[in-house]
């Protein structure tokens, strides 16, 4: 009897071991919008995260870009979210009362990163999550060295001035016998390349979009002289408004495809050159500022966050912390995705500067402009701003339904009817 008992509470025992450990296993869930570099660069760290805490199980599910948007609008005010969010650094203050905030237990000091990094993630002095990329859409563009030499121009370019990037530009432009542009010399016409270009010209000519209220203040005297610098561009025959903008020989296809020998767009852009494999040399170059100081807004990038619902948002965040804020963890994040450092120690650190540049050679160029970037601010909609009013209103404006005075008037009233 005493042996059947010792047995019995042997098996008791053990049971009890059990179902501890199975209560120490934690599930988190991951959400992330669907981008192929992107998303093996995540799992990699999540796989790494798995593997130093194996009481931690990260599940990660992808969205397409449009439906994430929509996820996330419906589930966060539900509570229905995953255990950890990816969002782009400029949303995060409108989701921030979802939100967790980092620990006290967490040591992640924004002063690790760029300010136009981390800026998206600190809203009323708190902080809601990290920063993994620099979202650099304006300061640097894409050339093509083929046909810079082709051209008999000067690569890489070094400019100074903007009648130096103008020259080039016309010299790579091509047009055929019928007037019909197939290469654009410039290609600065895509959404997000014509509303960092308006908001940045803005900035280098000593002019500000916001007011103090918060309203903005897009019909200014800066604001109209960078519409006539974008006007004059078109003028200048670089590149056809028509055929090139978002909806026609988008900037990176264009680029890739043989279509464009300048192209304003971000780095993230050069993760489609796989599918070019004969395409050939490519780079990086710093653009001419209007001001002194080449001064650039810049959206906080893709980053983590964790939700507020969660029970376990305390290990969320210390895998935030694993994945964004570790030197070699978010270096590696970086080189795989092909985005720029969003923890600034990457870009000082020779060492972890010169690994970056063995996999992306073409930032070389544009690292040392890191600096001058300002975030673009919490506004009320990032996005209606940018791609509703912002891109539309000036397509329209360079295509010749719109003068700059009545462009610049539109903007800001419908910048603020919808703020």
């Amino acid at each position: 009897m005493k042996h059947v008992l010792a047995l019995f509470g042997l098996v008791i025992l053990l049971m009890s071991i059990g179902a501890a450990s199975a209560q120490d296993l934690v599930t988190l869930k991951l959400w992330a919008h669907q981008e192929s570099n992107f998303n093996a660069a995540t799992q990699a760290l999540i796989d790494a995260y798995e593997a130093a805490n194996p009481n931690v199980s990260i599940e990660m599910e992808t969205f397409e870009y449009s439906l994430y948007i929509q996820t996330l609008q419906t589930a966060l005010p539900a509570g229905d979210e995953a255990d950890i969010l990816a969002l782009f650094g400029s949303w995060v203050c409108s989701y921030s009362d979802r939100l967790a905030p980092k620990p006290d237990s967490i040591d992640l000091n924004p002063a690790d990163f760029f300010d136009a990094t981390m800026g998206g993630y600190i809203c009323d002095d708190t902080i809601y999550g990290a920063p993994q990329e620099f979202n650099l859409e304006y300061g640097g563009v894409l050339v093509n060295q083929a046909m810079f030499e082709a051209a008999g121009r000067v690569y890489p370019p070094n400019w100074t001035s903007w009648d130096e990037m103008i020259a080039d530009a016309q010299a790579l432009a091509v047009t055929g016998d019928d007037g019909t542009m197939t290469v654009a010399g410039f290609h600065f016409t895509n959404a997000d390349a014509i509303a960092h270009f308006f908001m940045s010209g803005i900035l280098q000519r000593g002019g500000a979009y916001l007011n103090e209220d918060g309203s903005y203040n897009l019909d200014t005297e800066e604001s109209r002289a960078t519409l006539h610098q974008m006007m004059d561009l078109v003028s200048s025959g670089v590149v056809d408004p028509v055929l090139f903008n978002d909806s026609a020989n988008w900037g990176g296809s264009a680029f890739f495809g043989g279509q464009a020998a300048i192209v304003l767009i971000g780095p993230w852009a050069t993760g489609i050159s796989a599918d070019y494999p004969d395409f050939g040399s490519f780079g990086y170059a710093r653009m001419p500022s209007i001001g002194e100081d080449p001064v650039f807004v810049a959206d906080s990038g893709w980053g983590l966050t964790a939700s507020a619902s969660s029970p376990n948002s305390a290990i969320a965040w210390d895998f935030i912390n694993f994945a964004t804020h570790n030197e070699a963890n978010a270096l590696a994040w970086n080189m795989q995705s092909k985005t720029i450092p969003a923890l600034s120690a990457i870009v000082a650190d020779d060492a972890a500067r010169t690994e970056l540049l063995s996999v992306q050679p073409w930032l070389e160029g544009i690292l040392p402009n890191l600096e001058y970037g300002r975030f673009l601010g919490s506004l009320p909609d990032r996005d209606l701003l940018y791609y509703d009013i912002i891109y539309p209103t000036v397509l329209d404006m360079l295509q010749g339904v719109l003068t700059v005075e009545e462009a610049a008037q539109i903007i800001n009233e419908d910048a603020n009817a919808g703020a």
